[in-house]
């Protein structure tokens, strides 16, 4: 099989996003990120307080969105650091930071038609939760994806709601499934992220979670390494109880991943595998290894162990 092409169209042994990308796209297409100066209903008492236990936005947030500049200046900015290097290139709005539907839908559209008024914005890519969009909201952002290439992102993190609860989340897993199926139905592009390694879950929990999620209309896929990071509640749990952690090896994490992907639903495009936070905010595990390079061992593990995404995938 590793000679054929795959259910997905080409020879690499699981469904990637770069692939997808550059086939849905008739030109090179980058995310610029902005912030919009959003909260989370987890950090301002409505579902809870505190935020989630591992939680620093500053780990994801280019030097460029600065929240007193405008939407507007953060995307020209965005775009002008990428555009140096390809002056053709067309970009996505990213809005990354914490949870980008957490206000009136009034504010969003604003919001959103902001960044699209630049001439090289061809699209939105909303982070959000699941607790946080409703049916009107949905509805919007399914007409102005007629128009412009549209993307939920999604923060599911787990599906054990011990889980969740343990971690701050504020929503259930039956609120991630309600999201994923609302955004699906409405032909909206929509994307699941998804932790591996958060405290008290085990390796059975994980492979159970790649056919938990199997089951769902779930587009696209991230997944990142349970990572602690600097000023996080976490880190305070970990220096107290450091047992109750478990730190992968890259290697460790490299097996579980192939595993997952075993048993994942090849339809499934599988965006991301690590997260890449700057060392200096890393307490553990400090692999020092980029995106890519973490990719290529993936790769080469796939390969070694002829297999493939979805190879034990059932219906």
């Amino acid at each position: 099989m590793g000679h054929q092409n795959f259910a997905w169209g080409h020879k690499k042994r699981y469904n990637d996003f770069s692939t997808y990308f550059r086939n849905h796209f008739s030109e090179r297409v980058q995310k610029v990120s902005v912030d919009a100066g959003f909260t989370c209903p987890n950090r301002d008492g409505t579902a809870g307080k505190g935020g989630c236990t591992y939680c620093d936005n500053i780990t994801f947030k280019p030097n460029y969105c600065n929240l007193e500049n405008s939407v507007t200046i953060q995307v020209q900015e965005g775009i002008e650091f990428f555009a140096k290097k390809y002056s053709s290139m067309k970009f996505l709005a990213y809005f990354q930071a914490y949870t980008n539907t957490y206000a009136p839908l009034d504010d969003l559209k604003r919001l959103y038609s902001e960044a699209l008024q630049h001439p090289k914005i061809i699209g939105l890519v909303i982070s959000t939760r699941p607790d946080s969009v409703t049916g009107e909201m949905l509805d919007y952002l399914a007409d102005l994806s007629k128009e412009v290439y549209v993307m939920v992102e999604f923060g599911l993190e787990s599906h054990l709601d011990r889980t969740l609860e343990r971690i701050n989340r504020g929503h259930t897993f039956a609120e991630s499934v309600w999201a994923l199926e609302e955004t699906a139905k409405r032909a909206i592009n929509n994307c699941a992220h998804l932790i591996l390694g958060l405290p008290g879950e085990t390796r059975g929990d994980w492979l159970e979670q790649a056919r938990e999620i199997s089951k769902l209309p779930v587009k696209n896929l991230k997944l990142h390494q349970m990572q602690i990071h600097r000023e996080t509640l976490m880190e305070k749990q970990f220096k107290e109880k450091p047992q109750r952690f478990h730190i992968f090896s890259v290697e460790e994490y490299t097996e579980l991943v192939v595993d997952y992907l075993e048993l994942l639903n090849p339809e499934i495009i599988v965006e991301r595998f690590v997260s890449e936070a700057p060392s200096e905010m890393v307490i553990a595990p400090k692999w020092g290894l980029k995106n890519f390079e973490f990719v290529a061992k993936v790769e080469k593990r796939l390969k070694e162990r002829n297999t493939w995404q979805g190879k034990k995938f059932k219906v």
